[in-house]
């Protein structure tokens, strides 16, 4: 079907630019250039539409994708809408990961990072600034369940732009108009049936010139969004071609295994060199005061070596340790000064004209512990620098890299690798720092690969937080008012300090209090932020701080709904009038998972949160074993995250985001022994077995808002649905993560 007058429509100016443009825009505009050019290598059979597509001659339609592809589907999800608009067939889809440029900055991510930094009249002109700040800086990340949010838009202009060109090039062969035609599986359409291949309209198209306003495709038929598409991802993993950073192989190349200081500040103190050369392989130990690597023709003899070296190191003073996490915690929480980071309505008032119920909670830190450990190959010929490494942030990676070398950003090539897991993890870049060193020092590309045990210790972690959680009820469970009062570090501080001032667009998935504002409807509402000091390594963690406030509200307002004594569902629902697509979540959940009113000995609990530009509401049933640890036995999700780009990819993130949340809430936290990390690989943590996983049903609620996030949102629910469980079952209300730790 042809598109017609009701289609969306974007205009030339519009694409160009890549989004709307207000008066300050059109001031900064005249200052820089107003158009990049797209800076994709085309292969000789391959033809250059714009920045994120290429046709070849054969009819594959290459899609650039600036995200990285950490398991979550973003180089299945972005290539189906530009596909989509397109006019695509999938089964001629291809992907390849984008090159730094302005054009694939992530805007969305620079605006969030943006959110409270400024007063609210200032707050626009600040947004504004951020995405300028990342468009200039060609800062590319993933991170914060932005990956649909930034680039839905841009994927459909760039189809749309590329199809308008085909329908050109099929016009002037048939001697028709171009708008009457259509695109539908790989192939330009007339009316009357004929088609011609992308394949033998690429060269003419290429010629053709843009319309002033360019339709997007109309109608539901032959439309790929929205459909559970195979992942493009999915072959290359299953047959064990997909290439990770671990698997780059060079030309005398050598295996580096590295230990570095265990904690913070920590200098080495001894090295048993002897005892490294006796093992068969070596290449070298080189050292410095807060690393050692060992270098030998295979990672096994590397590793060898150094185990044999068994370093030793000097602790700082100010080493962590859980007894002094939680003093400074109890200490800022109940002396420290605050920043107000939302607030609405008076809450002084409100506290003052009555009694106030109140309660604390915490949250001990968290691993991220990917599968993948941190990895990174470095390969230097004469000045010019390559690195292959896993990269949520590629900018900052190839920053951290020219760092390392001394060299000009512009003299070092970033390969950005498929990544094995980590959400958050791999914006870290100490592997890439390492590989640079060691292959100046060995002349000859080295490749750095932690040990589970080095990716245990040296892990940046999800900080440890303690938060007062207050609110004032009137007659009939109506809740007036609301405070959380959260005592936790400052994340983004140290994400600057190791990876650069650029780091400050990662402020959003840092934000220490993210989330804490809940989702019902309360006439005033305080959210307060009390910076706390530490000596643990911190870093991103799947879903940020959502992880810990969403248990924070959503246990209190359990506890609030067994104070009024009204039903955990109906207590919610009451407060949910302007937020009707959380309200359906609850209903949705409640009735799938079969609720029960959460009585005593219920074993059901309920939790719902609204993040990400998305809603989710979750139903847990849980059992304790008889040696007391929380086994969940299934979960109810019930999802609203806007428009669907592909249901059976946004059920993989709900259900992984849901049993990582489960996993951190029910396993083991994070030790230390002698200011050190006591972990040593998975078996610390107690994580659940796929046999004592639950069954996990998704609903997707249809929903025609914008899309929004899925990878984190499973986490948050979590949680607090296990803890209110664990009340109606037992009359036992957890306060602490994980679950069972003092509060």
């Amino acid at each position: 079907m042809a598109s017609d007058d009701r289609s969306p429509r974007i205009t030339r100016r519009t694409l160009l630019i890549g989004g709307g443009a207000g008066a300050g825009l059109l001031v900064a505009w005249a200052l820089w250039p107003r158009i990049y050019r797209p800076n994709l290598r085309t292969a000789p059979d391959e033809t250059l539409f714009n920045a994120f597509l290429k046709i070849g001659t054969d009819g594959r339609v290459i899609v650039a994708v600036p995200q990285a592809e950490l398991g979550q589907g973003a180089w299945t999800s972005l290539p189906q809408i530009l596909a989509d608009e397109l006019g695509a067939a999938w089964e001629t889809v291809a992907v390849e990961p984008a090159p730094l440029s302005p054009l694939y900055a992530n805007r969305i991510l620079a605006e969030e990072a943006a959110n409270g930094v400024a007063p609210a009249w200032l707050a626009e002109p600040a947004r504004w600034a951020a995405r300028e700040y990342a468009v200039r800086g060609a800062h590319i990340a993933t991170a914060g369940s932005t990956s649909t949010r930034a680039f839905e838009s841009r994927m459909r202009e760039a189809g749309a732009g590329a199809r308008a060109l085909l329908m050109k090039a099929a016009a002037a062969r048939w001697n028709t108009q171009w708008d009457t035609l259509d695109t539908a599986g790989g192939f330009v359409v007339n009316p009357s049936g004929e088609k011609l291949r992308f394949a033998e309209l690429v060269e003419a198209a290429a010629g053709e010139s843009l319309p002033d306003i360019l339709p997007m495709r109309g109608g539901i038929e032959n439309r790929l969004s929205g459909q559970p598409l195979t992942r493009l991802d999915l072959p290359a993993k299953i047959d064990g071609s997909a290439r990770f950073a671990g698997d780059v192989r060079l030309p005398d190349m050598v295996f580096a295994s590295v230990r570095a200081a265990p904690a913070p500040g920590a200098r080495l103190e001894r090295l048993d060199r002897d005892a490294a050369q006796r093992v068969p392989g070596l290449v070298g130990l080189f050292d410095t005061e807060a690393w050692v690597a060992a270098l030998a023709s295979n990672w096994w003899a590397a590793d060898r070596a150094l185990k044999a070296a068994n370093p030793g190191w000097r602790l700082p003073v100010s080493a962590p340790s859980r007894d002094s996490e939680a003093e400074a915690l109890a200490v800022a929480l109940a002396e420290g000064k605050g920043t107000r980071l939302f607030s609405r309505g008076d809450i002084g008032a409100v506290f003052s004209a009555g009694p106030v119920l109140r309660a604390t909670y915490g949250s001990a830190p968290m691993a991220n512990a990917p599968l993948e450990t941190l990895t990174a190959t470095a390969r230097l010929v004469g000045d010019q620098l390559e690195i292959w490494a896993p990269a949520q942030a590629p900018g900052l990676a190839r920053d951290a890299a020219a760092r390392a070398a001394g060299l000009p950003r512009g003299q070092v090539t970033l390969y950005p690798m498929l990544i094995g897991g980590g959400y958050g993890r791999k914006v870290e870049v100490a592997a890439i720092e390492q590989s640079v060193v060691l292959a100046m020092k060995a002349r000859r590309p080295v490749q750095v690969v932690w040990s589970r045990a080095e990716e245990s210790v040296q892990d940046t972690l999800r900080p440890p937080v303690r938060a007062e959680v207050s609110a004032r009820m009137a007659e009939g469970g109506v809740v007036l008012g609301w405070q959380a009062r959260i005592a936790a570090p400052e994340v983004s501080s140290q994400l600057e300090e190791r990876l650069g001032s650029d780091a400050r667009l990662l402020r959003g998935p840092a934000a220490p209090a993210a989330g804490a504002v809940p989702p019902y409807s309360i006439p005033a509402v305080a959210v307060d932020h009390l910076p706390s000091p530490t000596a643990a390594r911190l870093g991103l963690w799947r879903s940020g701080a959502h992880g810990y406030t969403a248990f924070f509200t959503e246990s209190f307002v359990d506890e609030l709904s067994r104070i009024a004594g009204i039903e955990p569902l109906s207590f919610r629902m009451q407060m949910l009038g302007e937020n009707p697509r959380l309200a359906r979540c609850l209903s949705t959940a409640a009735a799938l998972g079969g609720w029960d009113g959460g009585q005593s000995g219920s074993a059901l609990g309920l939790a719902a949160h609204s993040a990400f530009g998305s809603h989710i509401a979750t139903l847990l049933e849980i059992e304790v074993e008889a040696d007391q640890r929380i086994r969940v036995l299934r979960a109810v999700c019930a999802v609203d995250c806007g428009r669907i780009v592909n249901p059976t990819i946004v059920r993989q993130q709900i259900e992984g985001g849901l049993l990582f949340g489960i996993a951190a809430a029910t396993g083991t936290a994070i030790g230390y022994a002698d200011g050190m990390v006591s972990a040593r690989g998975f078996g610390h943590f107690d994580y659940p077995t796929l046999a004592r996983s639950p069954e996990v049903t998704v609903e997707l609620i249809d929903s025609d808002e914008p899309s929004g996030g899925a990878t984190e949102l499973g986490v948050p629910t979590a949680a607090p649905a296990i803890a209110n469980a664990m009340f109606a079952l037992t009359g036992r209300r957890l306060r602490a993560l994980p679950l069972g730790s003092p509060a």
